[in-house]
């Protein structure tokens, strides 16, 4: 067979639970998924019993059940088809209470439905080897007004392949059995018994076709029958062939696949249901763009609101020694005011979310680690910047310049004196071979103004450009809130994104699960006419 529906149903709860522990979903939109029923005939059998191969896709015998109202003759039915050999045992209708099973001796019943009240159900064995492919299921009164009859009915029903559906000419359009048909139809293979028939008339064999023909089926298989007396002439004969014809390899796979055919089709409808709830992708781009404009007011209004703080922050540090007054009076700009305001953005972009249809429990608890760090990075950052600000203070044209002044406060003097000491050896050799007169006090007062102004001049320049403490570490820290600021908008914005990734790969693996529905072998009915004729069309 292609993918069994058992593992797809169990991975489909797994999905589902995980999205709702992850809040992309609430529990009311999951619950069909998480009560999807994975039983199926199969589950009655072990794998080890004496007579069959109960492996997957092997043979295994075929579960008939019958269903019907009050009165219609289903004991009379059940005796008939259970042969003389199961009646001779003592075996007759039980109570409208109590289901009961009739099987070969070789068949093993290796697990029942769960919460079944054990008292109400009978096993009896047969040794009739032309029955041995076949398991009766006798089914309570559905139309009792003992909700216990509904609730054994329906709590066996994933457990049968084909159901015989018993009226009579006086109860066929019982109301309670026609709604368990039109709700249940889909799953099972259906046979109709017109029971009593030796008080019918054709007139209601056709309206009960008719009425079948309504709820789906376009040439439902339906037996007259009269049970009264053992050579009765009827269609009984016609219904043992017809259910012997189903009792083989080949008819319980098809009737497997089909109903495997339903409850994958079943589950993809709701599959699909949580595919529209999730899959809300474009608008993920339309909250990253409102969480950047939004952003973009709040960072002018927190620079506003943080001017004063950082003049303050920014004198100390040009004023006291740094590591002392860190130390002392740590650097403190995310206030109540900040954080509220900041609390104020991610609820608005919650809310956001939460209006375009977006999972926002996710995010919210994807927020909560931001809400609680941001004081923190904030102020871990200013601080930094300040401090590389105060390393080297002024901009690089400035500081080229302290360089250049610097420079020159060392060789202009140096070059005075060389020029001073220059003319005074000349002035003295000229002196010696002639009559001139040495240097004078002109000559000393000049030299030594020459020497101080070389050495003011850069001096002052350096002096005077020497950048301004307080403003570099202002400007440092108004440096280091622009880069919190966008770290914060980066965090957030990534959290975002990291949010639709987890509802793509949420998106994906729910994708994979709907083709898994999809991918079902179709029932080649060609082959089997009797087949497709009690299937629902």
């Amino acid at each position: 067979m292609a993918y069994i529906y058992s593992e797809l149903a169990a991975q489909v709860k797994e999905w589902a639970q995980q999205a709702v522990t992850n809040q992309w979903l609430d529990a009311s939109e999951v619950a069909p998924l998480l009560a999807t029923d994975s039983r199926s005939p199969q589950s009655l059998f072990g794998t080890d019993q004496t007579g069959f191969k109960n492996l997957e896709g092997l043979t295994r015998p075929l579960i008939v059940a019958f269903m019907g109202g009050t009165g219609v003759g289903k004991s009379s039915l059940l005796n008939r088809l259970a042969g003389q050999a199961i009646a001779k045992a003592g075996i007759e209708r039980p109570t409208s209470r109590e289901v009961t099973l009739y099987h070969h001796q070789a068949v093993a019943i290796a697990q029942l439905p769960e919460n079944l009240p054990l008292q109400k159900i009978k096993i009896a064995q047969h040794h009739d080897e032309d029955k041995k492919q076949l398991v009766w299921i006798d089914m309570p009164d559905f139309d009792s007004t003992e909700q216990t009859n509904k609730n054994l009915v329906l709590q066996w029903l994933p457990h049968i392949d084909v159901l015989i559906y018993v009226v009579s000419p006086e109860r066929y359009r019982d109301h309670k059995a026609w709604q368990l048909l039109l709700s249940e139809g889909a799953r099972h293979g259906w046979l109709f018994v017109l029971n009593q028939w030796d008080k019918g008339q054709l007139a209601q064999y056709e309206d009960f076709k008719q009425q079948l023909g309504k709820a789906g089926f376009k040439q439902p298989l339906i037996f007259r029958t009269i049970c009264t007396e053992d050579d009765a002439d009827d269609e009984f004969a016609h219904l043992l062939t017809t259910i012997a014809s189903l009792a083989n390899q080949h008819g319980v796979q098809q009737l497997e696949l089909h109903n495997a055919q339903v409850k994958k089709l079943q589950l993809k409808q709701q599959l699909q249901q949580c595919e529209a709830r999730l899959n809300h992708l474009p608008q993920f781009q339309n909250l990253l763009n409102h969480w950047q404009k939004s952003w973009q007011e709040q960072e002018k209004l927190f620079k506003q609101g943080f001017a004063w703080a950082l003049q303050q922050f920014a004198n100390r540090y040009a004023r006291s020694n740094v590591d002392v007054m860190v130390k002392n009076q740590p650097l403190f700009l995310w206030d109540e005011w900040a954080q509220s305001r900041f609390n104020d953005s991610l609820d608005e972009l919650i809310l956001t979310a939460e209006q375009w249809q977006i999972p926002a429990a996710p995010l919210r608890e994807k927020l909560l680690a931001v809400r609680q760090t941001v004081a923190k990075k904030l102020h871990q950052t200013c601080e930094l910047g300040c401090r590389q600000a105060l390393i080297q203070p002024g901009n690089s044209m400035q500081r080229g310049f302290l360089k250049l002044a610097a420079l020159c406060e060392v060789l202009l003097p140096l070059l005075a004196l060389g020029w001073v000491a220059y003319q005074v050896f000349h002035g003295y050799y000229q002196s010696y071979i002639s009559t001139k007169a040495y240097l004078g006090v002109d000559f000393l007062t000049h030299s030594a103004v020459l020497v101080l102004v070389s050495w003011l001049l850069p001096y002052f320049v350096t002096k005077k450009m020497q950048p301004s403490l307080e403003k570099a570490a202002l400007r440092g820290l108004y440096k280091g809130l622009d880069l919190a600021l966008a770290a914060i908008e980066l965090e957030v914005k990534q959290l975002i994104i990291s949010h639709q990734e987890q509802q793509q790969q949420l998106l994906s693996e729910l994708q994979i699960y709907i083709a898994e529905c999809d991918a079902v072998d179709r029932i080649k009915n060609q082959e089997n006419p009797t087949l497709a004729r009690m299937l629902l069309d």
